[in-house]
């Protein structure tokens, strides 16, 4: 080796200087500006429920809702512009006005410590609305007391204006913010995440008047109106609702598979669940049995249970910054368990409550030996299926599966693990070939599955493909265990592909309901055309630079600008965008786009279409309508709205120059 190659790798291998220099000291705003993640989890663009936009909102109204439970003001006013900027008033106390600057801006601020009012609380780290003001391009707060109203104004955290002056307002705070959008890039508030987070808050607090873009929102029997709302099956009988001093429980009965589970802690939806739901599903089973004095199985007592758990804890302990699931085991610091008081609550309420009503415990014994009769039934076929179902683990043709899954409780990346289900071999190849394969796996189908509609659960296990996809999901024993965050249904955009979609779709909702009601479930939406032109026929010069920034870093300009149109519109636009005479191509199937066509598909700019289970979607309804035997109805639906379409091939030439 030369000198100059030897001076060479020592350079290399030097280790960077450490010296005073390196030290930094960052004041409170820029800490969380820096780090955001410390205090709200995920960025995101307001997509999903636990995109930071809506921590921010959270964290602003958390302190509102103190207030109501302080008994200052029971009703909140709330109002989103244009999906992108939210302004919050509660008639509270207001903020004490000689501190506001601090309550605001200093972490580590707050009334809430040594606080025996505010122990019950989520937040009691005095970081909350600092955060909102540090990660806000536009933040302004008011608080109004004594006839006066102190008004601070700040940018990214940094203060603009501070005003005292008279008003006649009630008493009360007001917040104003906008997310910074170099934080929250193409962000927007998604209108039935916001309300179904309020309608949360009105669950947990009876009385509470929530005001949302001139809409009231109003619960007065708590968890049972929760129930209420969210049930797409009828209760077996009226829901059982139970209140302790620091425990609210609600539950029934219900003809679907599975369990069904909300749970909540001092307000927080616990959307994974936690130390609490866990304690409730092993005491609501072990209650019942003991009430029977019959050897129930637990599964068989859950089957079809739709319920939710509200407790109050001291000093919670979370899974994750975004606090979805209670890694708390107790009550309070030197407390008893939360297994115990969850047991304790429910063995002397629950057992009281059915010797009460005797007609209640007998339609849920009913239920109880129903399922019990079930799976009996299908024990035979359930061992060979589970044999199989191993043996397939170890290798199993149809899943392609992926590195990191959802149950993987400490992996950063477990909410980006998805499985696209897909038909036929050359779609699941072009799937495979282009996916990521740390975050994407793929499952292939052979082709139209079984119409499960009518069917019971023994279906599942009889017939091969159900059974393979059930375990490829892990989902046997409910979501606990869940692999993937997304269910993807990818299938061409033609009549066998709709269908295709259908069977699957009624599958989840035969059998596995919560996948859908959790939001874990979405149909590929693939692109119809491709639309592309040579650059040096395209006259509009900012389309060229449009997609030249689109460009991931070292990737080759194209001869060609490419548009991939979903539907005819854009297509239509496409044509007149990218000049005379493009080159159209129509995707008949998934099969017919290449690898390195899909990677633009599937990737981070995907387009997903969520499969949503809503109150008014009666299920066995809406299965029988689709999937029962050809009705009258559907027929007439079809004939009524069936559209001729004319072959045009001139059609596009009013959009050529």
């Amino acid at each position: 080796m030369s000198d100059e190659n030897i001076l060479k790798e020592n350079r290399e291998i030097q280790p960077v200087s450490y010296t005073d220099d390196n030290i930094r000291h960052l004041s409170d705003m820029e800490h969380v500006r820096t780090r955001p993640g410390m205090y709200i989890g995920r960025l995101g663009d307001g997509s999903l429920p636990e995109d930071g936009i809506y921590v921010l909102l959270k964290e602003v109204i958390d302190n509102s809702i103190d207030e109501f439970k302080m008994n200052a003001g029971k009703r909140i006013e709330i109002e989103i512009e244009e999906n992108l900027r939210v302004t919050v008033r509660d008639y509270g106390r207001g903020i004490p006005q000689g501190k506001l600057v601090e309550a605001v801006s200093v972490l580590n601020t707050g009334g809430k410590y040594d606080s025996k009012a505010f122990k019950k609380s989520v937040g009691l780290n005095g970081v909350g609305v600092k955060a909102v003001n540090a990660l806000s391009f536009h933040f302004e707060v008011k608080s109004f007391r004594e006839g006066k109203v102190r008004d601070i104004t700040f940018e990214r955290g940094e203060k603009k204006s501070d005003e005292l002056s008279k008003s006649t307002d009630e008493t009360g705070t007001f917040i104003y913010f906008e997310p910074d959008d170099t934080l929250f890039q193409n962000y927007q508030f998604h209108d039935d995440i916001v309300e179904t987070m309020l309608r949360n808050y009105t669950y947990l607090n009876s009385g509470l008047a929530i005001m949302y873009n001139g809409r009231r929102i109003l619960s007065r029997n708590g968890l049972e109106d929760l129930l209420n709302d969210n049930m797409t099956n009828d209760g077996l009988y009226p829901i059982i609702h139970i209140k302790g001093e620091d425990i609210e429980v609600a539950f029934t009965h219900t003809n679907q598979y599975g369990e069904e589970y909300h749970s909540f802690v001092n307000g927080q939806h616990t959307t994974q669940g936690g130390t609490h739901q866990s304690a409730f599903k092993e005491h609501i089973a072990r209650t019942i049995k003991e009430f029977y004095n019959k050897n129930y199985e637990y599964t068989d007592i859950r089957n079809g249970l739709v319920a939710a758990i509200a407790i109050n804890v001291e000093e919670p302990v979370f899974e994750s910054q975004t606090k979805i699931k209670l890694g708390s085991t107790l009550m309070a610091p030197n407390g008893e368990t939360i297994n115990k008081y969850v047991g304790d609550f429910l063995k002397k309420e629950v057992d009281n409550f059915l010797h009460i009503h005797p007609d209640v415990a007998e339609i849920m014994e009913n239920k109880i030996k129903e399922s019990e009769r079930e799976r009996k039934a299908m024990a035979g076929v359930t061992k060979l299926a589970r044999e199989r179902a191993k043996k397939a683990n170890l290798h199993n043709r149809k899943l392609r599966d992926c590195r990191i899954h959802y149950s993987d409780a400490k992996n950063d990346r477990k909410e980006e693990s998805s499985i696209f289900i897909t038909e036929g071999d050359s779609a699941s190849g072009s799937i495979t070939k282009s996916r990521d394969v740390n975050t994407q796996a793929v499952f292939s189908l052979r082709g139209k599955p079984l119409n499960s509609f009518g069917l019971t659960k023994k279906v599942v296990y009889e017939n091969e493909e159900f059974n393979l996809l059930q375990a490829a999901l892990d989902i046997e024993e409910g979501l606990d265990t869940l692999r993937y965050n997304k269910v993807i249904v990818a299938t061409d955009a033609d009549v066998d592909g709709m269908h295709i979609r259908l069977l699957i779709i009624t599958f989840f909702l035969q059998f596995f309901p919560e996948l859908i009601k959790k939001g874990h479930v979405y149909v590929l939406q693939t692109p119809l055309f491709r639309v592309r032109n040579r650059r040096t026929k395209i006259r509009d010069k900012q389309v060229i630079e449009k997609a030249d920034m689109k460009l991931k870093k070292g990737e080759r300009k194209s001869d060609f600008i490419t548009r991939y149109c979903y539907s005819d519109d854009e297509r239509q636009k496409a044509i007149k965008d990218l000049g005379a005479d493009p080159e159209i191509t129509r995707f008949k199937g998934l099969g017919e786009i290449s690898p390195d066509e899909f990677a633009h598909f599937i990737g981070p700019d995907m387009r997903l279409e969520q499969v949503t289970l809503h109150k008014n979607d009666q299920v066995q309804k809406l299965l029988e309508y689709y999937m029962g035997k050809n009705t009258m109805e559907r027929q007439n639906f079809i004939i009524d709205n069936l559209v001729i379409e004319e072959d045009l091939p001139d059609a596009d030439s009013d959009f050529i120059d």
